[in-house]
């Protein structure tokens, strides 16, 4: 696409990487994605660009994609959402994985580093990349038509966090992450997520994401002991039978960002939102905004968790932005929903 910088992925770590080599791709077996997320499995994926294999010192491989930003960013927009998506919804996408992959780059070589011999992974840790077959010529041409294009905020790129669905309310920066305030990553109403419909969710959800349906307003319930299980798998940590789950602290939107989880046998806060998600499920709950209603049954605690929203809920909703889309709004519009105070520059590789 004319563009000159490229971009080192790390696709997958295994003891061993099985690959094919085509004559102009490459295919990697039984890559995983969505670890440690309720959608986590293998697929065989195929890509461009040039693959390298490291042998690291604990006896694995790991798989590293060298790629054209660009063609990278037609991919991401095809993996985070489908390419049948309004072309609004993937522009808006090209723009913002653009900025984030570009603050990602940055802070490697600034020596902030979150992955060692490449500069992003391939799955939701960073932003998807699932190669090559979800890749339609809408996706190439939004892209093209937004070529260059990233959000700033005081002349500097943002990073451009984004999530599945809100819920109705988009969260703040510091009950994700740091303890920090970012000015363009604030809360926001998002009536959109809430109004879509299944057609429009046929068109812009991947194949394996279709396969979640109450990821807007959804509920989950333990008994006592199956929470404890839960939680000693995942955490290390014997708690024996739970007796309180305990909201201690709330972010803008409603996510719970500090909990207190209380055990016949130990009693500890945890956060932040991503923490609790993960410690209260096999997998990973939707997300952190829900409310704990404790009866008892036969003896036993029984715990309801009623919750709303997929995702940490910063920044841009990607099932809201759909909807945005449909209802006839721009891709600038959708940026400037999302991202307050910002604006979209061009930049240079």
């Amino acid at each position: 696409m004319g563009i000159n910088r490229t971009i080192k992925v790390g696709i997958l770590t295994a003891p061993h990487i099985d690959f094919e080599l085509r004559e102009h791709t490459f295919v990697l077996k039984n890559v995983r994605i969505g670890i440690g997320f309720h959608w986590d499995r293998l697929e065989d994926q195929e890509f461009a660009g040039q693959l390298a294999i490291r042998n690291n010192a604990d006896g694995t491989q790991t798989a590293i994609n060298t790629i054209d930003i660009e063609d990278y960013l037609c991919s991401v927009i095809s993996s985070e959402m489908r390419a049948d998506s309004p072309m609004e919804l993937l522009k808006a996408h090209a723009v913002i994985s653009r900025s984030w992959v570009m603050r990602a780059i940055k802070n490697q070589e600034s020596g902030i580093r979150n992955h060692e011999g490449f500069d992003v992974c391939a799955d939701d840790h960073c932003q998807r990349y699932e190669g090559l077959r979800r890749i339609n010529d809408r996706a190439v041409q939004a892209v093209r038509e937004t070529a260059h294009q990233v959000l700033v905020y005081n002349d500097a790129i943002c990073d451009c966090r984004y999530h599945k669905c809100c819920g109705g309310k988009t969260e703040v920066w510091r009950t994700c992450w740091e303890d920090i305030d970012v000015p363009y990553i604030q809360s926001v109403d998002c009536p959109y997520c809430g109004r879509v419909s299944a057609q429009t969710l046929r068109l812009v959800l991947n194949d394996y994401d279709q396969e979640t349906k109450d990821f807007h307003d959804w509920k989950v319930t333990y008994t006592a002991a199956e929470l404890g299980e839960i939680i000693r798998r995942k955490s290390g940590i014997d708690f024996g039978d739970i007796v309180d789950l305990i909201p201690l602290h709330r972010g803008a939107s409603g996510r719970i960002d500090r909990l207190r989880i209380v055990g016949t046998k130990h009693t500890e806060e945890i956060g932040k939102e991503l923490k609790i998600r993960l410690w209260l499920s096999p997998t990973c709950l939707y997300s952190s905004w829900f409310e704990v209603k404790k009866s008892f049954h036969l003896s036993s605690f029984i715990f309801q968790l009623s919750g709303r929203g997929w995702g940490h809920g910063a920044g841009l909703c990607q099932i809201g932005a759909a909807q945005m889309a449909v209802e006839g709004k721009t891709y600038e519009q959708i940026l400037a929903h999302y991202y307050v105070g910002s604006r979209i520059s061009v930049a240079t590789y």
